[in-house]
């Protein structure tokens, strides 16, 4: 018997998947060690080497006791181990092997250096299992989350919020509990007052049976689902001119702090030397269980803020445009500082950057993307938001909020990039 196409069953359309590249300028993930022992990396003029702290134990080992010695009292009082290196291994240790002939510095963790100062106090950027480095979809969805809870309460109207939860309850509340409160009750706050109302207090119901309850199992964002990203494994791209391109070039570079004086000359606070990827390429994947999506209903009425990709990637575009607007702002109002504590706070690159009306970006991720990225700080008050730095973060009376800046020096000393804006691309359109 033969099935004609129109009589066959069709599979249920449940899934909604988008394979998305992935790119950006510069971008820091950080890692669960926050900054790196002296032991833990080894830097020359030009690079940085993280070794593979197991095969570089066995390398020593095989070269002499002492030398194994030795490394493990550099560990116990945190020392550089350069010069150990070069005792063992010799003026090329970078080429060293194990007994195994495993290298002591895989190529995958190797960074080039783009500061001619001395790295100290080495902020890593996370890496997989296999020591490469990589983006994590938990990171891309908690961005996207922060996104539609902006989005939520901007357009508080549309979506039917209840009373308690728009921006004037909220900013009511962060004012009498503002100095109240300890530090870890500081963390969760944004939980209590309209993050789990917005995405946690639904009713669930699932094969006609209502399933109450708050927290995980009734957050609607579980209906979202993001993989980590492909590694970021360095390469080269041709583009349609027959041009290569180097892509995911891992760095280490130097990442200066700024704020500014009262009359808006920029000040230098400080430099944290940081492990980057230049020139990101990646993919990863979004799926959104559209019939999951369908078991919630809001216990108070409040309506979903999308029902497909395409709603949840333009709400990520809105929420993105508003933080360039004021990153544009700011810059136009810096000046520009030629004698900062022995820096030129030169931003004309940062300006040119934020040139473009329109925000050429889908997203901005990881590290250095601030309080504005992080936070529905945005949508309140100007005054209220400073407070709420001052009491949470570090005191900056009178200064806006977030006050100061993260932008990333080239290796001609010029403050040339800002970390953590990503553009998507759908990759099956």
């Amino acid at each position: 018997m033969v099935v004609s196409p129109e009589s066959a069953l069709k599979k249920p359309d449940f899934y909604q998947s988008k394979k998305i590249l992935m790119t950006s300028p510069i971008l820091h993930i950080g890692s669960s060690v926050s900054i790196l022992n002296p032991f833990e990396y080894v830097q020359t003029d030009r690079k940085v080497y993280f070794p593979n702290q197991e095969a570089l134990a066995k390398g020593l080992l095989a070269q002499g006791g002492r030398f194994f010695n030795d490394y493990i009292q550099a560990i116990e009082e945190r020392q550089d181990i350069t010069k150990l290196l070069k005792q063992a291994f010799g003026s090329e240790w970078w080429k060293a092997k194990d007994t195994q002939g495993c290298p002591i510095f895989p190529k995958e963790a190797v960074s080039q250096k783009l500061t001619s100062e001395r790295i100290t106090d080495l902020r890593p950027m996370i890496r997989n299992g296999m020591g490469q480095l990589f983006i994590p979809g938990s990171s891309i969805k908690g961005a996207i989350r922060t996104a539609v809870a902006y989005y939520l309460l901007k357009h508080a109207d549309r979506f039917q919020l209840p009373a308690s939860k728009r921006v004037s309850e909220i900013e009511e509340k962060l004012r009498e509990k503002l100095g109240k409160i300890n530090q870890h009750q500081q963390k969760f706050l944004d939980d209590e007052l309209f993050m789990d109302s917005l995405f946690s207090e639904f009713h669930l119901t699932y094969q006609e049976r209502n399933f109450p309850g708050k927290g995980p199992n009734t957050d609607f964002f579980r209906a979202i689902k993001i993989t980590d990203s492909a590694p970021l494994l360095e390469g080269k791209i041709k583009t349609k001119k027959g041009q290569e391109i180097p892509v995911n070039i891992p760095v280490v570079a130097e990442v200066v702090v700024s704020s500014r004086f009262s009359d808006y000359l920029a000040k230098y606070k400080a430099s944290i030397y940081t492990e980057m990827v230049r020139n990101v390429q990646t993919e990863f994947t979004i799926t959104l269980d559209t019939e999951m999506l369908s078991w919630f209903t809001h216990k108070q009425g409040m309506k979903l803020p999308f029902n497909n990709l395409d709603e949840l990637l333009q709400i990520c575009q809105e929420f993105t445009q508003e933080q360039w607007d004021y990153e544009h702002d700011y810059w136009q109002e810096i000046k520009n500082n030629p004698q900062a504590s022995g820096k030129n706070l030169d931003f004309n690159y940062i300006r040119e950057f934020y040139e473009p009306e329109k925000c050429p970006y889908s997203l901005r991720l990881g590290w250095g993307s601030g309080m504005n990225g992080t936070t529905i700080g945005l949508c309140l008050d100007d005054e209220l938001r400073e407070d709420i730095r001052d009491t949470c973060g570090l005191k900056a009376p009178g200064f806006e909020a977030p006050k100061s800046r993260r932008t990333v020096m080239n290796t001609k000393g010029e403050i040339k990039f800002v970390p953590g804006w990503v553009k998507f691309k759908n990759l099956q359109d």
